[in-house]
């Protein structure tokens, strides 16, 4: 919703401004079609021959999710605990009973009760492979834990790369605009014969180019980089809650302990209170 209003306000502002100073929208509404053609089809061009097909694919996606805002709610996070409070709770019951809920997590109560939880591929695979690894014998809690800050390094890294690609096209608009503008100059110098008026309008022209290629990268892509890179980030932050449940499991802590410090990873705006938390986890109980 903030981003339409950004946008809507941004143009208004420019476009108000300019018309209020006494600019006449003939002359940019006149070049607009064809210079557009040219700094985005070259911006556009540039963006498929600079990345690679699973970047592209994910460009799309990438642009609504900066739009839609993050993932992840208050409840989602409440949610993941309660998740792992039940799944650490059978791990030291029972760790064979565990096996059938990491093996297969489609069919198991405890995951089924989450069905947003259980959509993510990437969450439920971080849970069941660390629990498998822990079963294992592989519960050195510090090797786990650089384990996992790996495997959330390269989850991370691959989120990044469509805001990283929308950045570096923010950064090559401005110079694309200058080349539609010089191009623009080229053809008022082919008409150098021309009156004052017919030039005027021409050279006119020809720095709508300039400011096409200006106000789209600063005013359009690069804020929706920078939207982009902040969403994802914050839905990342969700990974390292669970980490931070994982890993104070692996040290042995008491189960309402190790949910108790993936609360307090849970950033600010999203944080489930403690006693909202404590209730649900004595239904958990009730219901066991």
């Amino acid at each position: 919703m903030f981003g339409i209003v950004g946008i809507v306000l941004t143009f208004a502002m420019v476009f108000g401004g300019y018309v209020l100073a006494g600019g006449k929208m003939g002359v940019i509404l006149y070049s607009l079609p064809f210079e557009m053609m040219m700094i985005a089809g070259a911006a556009i061009g540039s963006y498929l021959l600079s990345n690679d097909s699973h970047t592209l694919k994910r460009t799309l996606g990438g642009i609504i999710k900066a739009f839609k805002g993050p993932k992840w709610t208050e409840a989602d996070h409440q949610d993941v605990l309660c998740l792992m409070f039940q799944l650490l709770k059978i791990a030291r019951e029972n760790p064979v009973a565990l096996e059938q809920h990491i093996e297969n997590p489609a069919e198991s109560a405890i995951f089924t009760a989450y069905p947003r939880l259980l959509a993510d591929h990437d969450v439920v695979s971080l849970i069941a492979d660390t629990l498998r690894s822990a079963s294992l014998n592989y519960d050195d809690p510090y090797q786990v834990e650089e384990m996992l800050s790996r495997r959330l390094a390269t989850l991370r890294e691959e989120a990044m790369h469509v805001p990283h690609a929308l950045q570096t096209m923010a950064d090559a608009l401005p110079a694309l605009g200058i080349v539609a503008a010089v191009l623009g100059v080229i053809k008022t110098m082919s008409s150098i014969d021309q009156p004052p008026a017919v030039l005027g309008k021409m050279i006119g022209g020809a720095l709508v180019g300039t400011f096409l290629g200006v106000f789209l990268a600063y005013g359009f892509v690069a804020p929706l980089a920078g939207r982009l890179g902040g969403v994802i980030r914050q839905d990342l932050a969700f990974f390292d809650v669970i980490k931070s449940v994982l890993i104070a499991g692996l040290h042995q802590h008491a189960t309402n302990l190790c949910v108790e410090v993936g609360r307090q990873t849970v950033p600010d705006h999203v944080r489930p209170s403690f006693n909202t938390l404590e209730a649900a986890l004595r239904d958990l109980k009730k219901a066991a």
